[in-house]
């Protein structure tokens, strides 16, 4: 095994542990860990913080750059699911309704 191997493994290796260490933190402890109530209140926002940041640029921009046109698909898929989720709450329509706008439009309209 030559040294670059050897650099392949141990990073893989401790970024492994790193991800383990990271995602265990709150079930290692055998009691529940003392935390204000600031930063509790703030963590029950952190999933929503973390999807809407790996959606809004995916939804908004394109290589890098902002949406320059009201042509992209995208758009109108998202106003759709969005306002069918505001109106019945469910997960799964929501997707099926933004596939719904999404695929005509790209597909069909070249959007």
């Amino acid at each position: 095994m030559n040294s670059d191997d050897l650099q392949a493994m141990l990073a893989i290796g401790g970024l492994a542990l790193i991800t383990v260490l990271t995602r265990a933190f709150f079930m290692i402890p055998r009691r529940e860990i003392p935390m204000p109530g600031w930063l509790r209140r703030g963590l029950k926002y952190a999933p929503l913080a973390a999807l809407t940041a790996v959606i809004a640029p995916e939804v908004f921009m394109t290589q890098g750059m902002l949406l320059t046109t009201w042509q992209d698909a995208r758009l109108p898929a998202v106003l759709c699911a969005c306002a069918y989720y505001f109106y019945r709450r469910g997960i799964l329509g929501t997707i099926v309704v933004g596939m719904l706008v999404y695929l005509p439009l790209h597909v069909g309209l070249g959007w």
